[in-house]
């Protein structure tokens, strides 16, 4: 079977930008977005009819999801660490690495069972709210999402948001790298956000690394299907002794050199990445 040319195009551009090390470009050309407004978004799904497309979303979302683990488009081959994830009382910020719209839905296979019959809140780019790629609009807007936004005034809503979630024990996961590559196996050097959030909320970060091995199914682009291992790990807190900025960073490495172990021990190779 040929394989795709987009998702060649796609392999080509991330080694580019690997070589070039801009970590937080995604390889996607991300579709025109707009200002998300204050007005725009309820974060906490107070309003009825916010409360309805929720539940709309979360179970269309699910059969969307499990329609393709059953049919083996996402296979999630072992979770690890789970213990880790239920160690933490309260609310927490999970972070992981990015590399396929199904990779959110996967955390949240490995936690579910786990959460006292909570939801798992995403933090999303504003444009995947105001604009979403088809066909995850109703997903994007409505599973749980926390999106971003370029206006100071809604970025006031979503840091009262997340207060409020993890204050009443919430679980919010954040991609710390920010971009997305297809596939990618290797962990990527973070942005500041998933930590500055930890520090500002004296909340622990909950690590997860997600390692992938070719399975025997092939995809509609010529690509095998990732098997997927979940790696819960250790939580990490907050030092409240020293000042914020120095506790954001040290959090931020901490979490990074905690996904290198992983993928060297998981793939058996040190961590290099290519030089232009």
């Amino acid at each position: 079977m040929e394989k795709s040319p987009h998702k060649l195009e796609l392999i080509r551009r991330i080694a580019e930008l690997e070589a070039q090390q801009l970590w937080h470009l995604d390889v996607e050309d991300d579709p025109e977005t707009y200002p998300l407004m204050p007005d725009q978004v309820d974060y906490l799904n107070e309003k009825l009819i916010s409360k309805i497309k929720n539940k709309i979303a979360n179970i269309a979302g699910a059969r969307f999801f499990d329609k393709m683990i059953a049919k083996r488009q996402l296979i999630i081959k072992e979770v690890r660490g789970i213990e880790n994830f239920t160690a933490v009382k309260g609310g927490k910020i999970v972070t992981c690495n990015h590399f396929s719209v199904g990779d959110n839905y996967a955390v949240w296979v490995a936690l579910r069972e786990h959460m006292g019959g909570k939801m798992l809140y995403k933090v999303i780019r504003e444009g995947n709210y105001t604009n979403p790629p088809k066909p995850f609009g109703l997903f994007m807007r409505h599973c749980n999402t926390l999106p971003l936004s370029s206006q100071t005034a809604t970025m006031k809503k979503f840091l009262q948001a997340v207060k409020t979630l993890l204050g009443r024990g919430e679980t919010i996961l954040i991609y710390p790298e920010q971009s997305m590559w297809w596939n990618y196996r290797k962990p990527k050097p973070m942005q500041d956000g998933a930590f500055a959030l930890a520090v500002r909320n004296k909340t622990p970060i909950v690590p997860i690394f997600i390692t992938m091995e070719d399975s025997d199914v092939l995809d509609g682009d010529g690509f095998f299907v990732q098997e997927y291992t979940i790696h819960i790990l250790p939580a990490i807190y907050p030092d409240q002794t020293v000042p914020a900025a120095k506790a954001k960073a040290a959090m931020k490495q901490e979490n990074y050199e905690a996904w290198v172990k992983v993928y060297e021990d998981f793939y058996k190779t040190p961590l290099v990445y290519a030089e232009s």
